[in-house]
């Protein structure tokens, strides 16, 4: 298969490594001026991946696209509905696009496949790759298990089994909102996980996991997509490597909020908390723990004081809808 990675930062420079690897013919797309482009350019290597000489690295978007049949692009979830329009401009007729980043359109709550259909790709020609693993584990050899979904089932299939080898299975999704949903909503469980390791109190962990869940769940229910997608491999699947692992952007941005130190690299769950306040009160969806994620991001909230309005909340069943 003739793929092109569209983005060459941490996700991106791995995609375009995993690929060459599968025996694709992988071409890697960056911007001039942007770092990770840059230090690839300069060494094909950065500190998660080397670039082997079959790869072929280029700042030129047009020839990236007219490479390829698929087109992975990774890159900030909050930068798509722009990136796409810059796609647009090619002729990208026949291509399949896959979105491999997890989050929602802050301003608007729509998830990144809705963006990118209002944007003009086409529909049917669209899928997502979303799931448990981090990159530092994969080129040691460690193998994960991860997820495609798509608006039909013939595609989900096709690129599962495209994308397959011994370092990742798929499976294949059969709930697209859900997938998108349970996807970025556990980043912002990260953050939660990182305040908890930040004030010594990693024994939350496990209420986090079974309540966080729930009412991602909630979400997923109202918005029309399957409730039981939030305990799959997109959501539930994916928190050991978001709530406990040391390479978890989200749980160290949530570690030094609580230490009050600065966290300087992209953390989608930071605004993928707005966003899905936006949908949990369009949809009457009660969230309290993405809610003062949310309050702690926009006011400067204190870890303690958002930890005991949540313990202050009214009693409720444990299951409660």
């Amino acid at each position: 298969m003739k793929v092109s990675v569209l983005g060459c930062g941490r996700w991106g420079s791995f995609l375009a490594w995993y690929n060459n690897r599968i025996g694709n013919k992988t071409v890697s797309w960056g911007m001039v001026g942007e770092k990770s482009y840059d230090i690839l350019k300069a060494t094909r290597a950065n500190e998660y991946v080397t670039f082997p000489p079959e790869i072929e690295l280029t700042d030129d978007l047009g020839k990236a696209i007219a490479h390829a049949e698929t087109i992975i692009i990774s890159i900030s979830a909050q930068g798509l509905r722009g990136f796409v329009k810059r796609i647009k401009k090619y002729d990208i007729s026949g291509k399949t696009f896959v979105l491999c980043m997890k989050g929602i359109e802050e301003s608007s709550g729509k998830r990144l496949s809705e963006v990118a259909i209002e944007e003009g790709i086409d529909k049917n020609s669209l899928a997502v790759w979303v799931g448990p693993g981090h990159i530092q584990s994969f080129v040691k050899g460690i193998p994960n298990c991860m997820v495609i979904d798509s608006y039909t089932p013939e595609l989900t299939r096709r690129l599962a089994d495209a994308f397959k080898s011994d370092l990742i299975r798929f499976y294949c999704g059969g709930d697209i909102i859900g997938t998108e949903v349970g996807a970025a909503a556990k980043n912002v469980m990260g953050i939660v996980a990182g305040m908890l390791d930040g004030m010594k109190l990693s024994e939350l962990k496990g209420p986090l996991m079974a309540r966080g869940s729930r009412e991602v769940a909630r979400l997923t229910k109202a918005l029309g997509g399957s409730e039981f997608s939030a305990y799959g491999l997109c959501h539930l699947g994916d928190y050991e490597t978001t709530l406990f692992s040391q390479y978890s952007h989200n749980r160290m941005w949530g570690e030094s909020y609580a230490r009050g130190e600065k966290f300087d690299r992209l953390a989608e769950g930071v605004p993928t908390a707005g966003a899905l306040c936006v949908l949990a009160d369009k949809y009457g969806v009660d969230m309290p723990i993405t809610r003062e994620v949310y309050e702690m991001i926009c006011n400067h909230t204190p870890p303690k004081e958002a930890l005991e309005r949540l313990f202050d909340r009214s009693t409720k069943d444990e299951f409660y809808l």
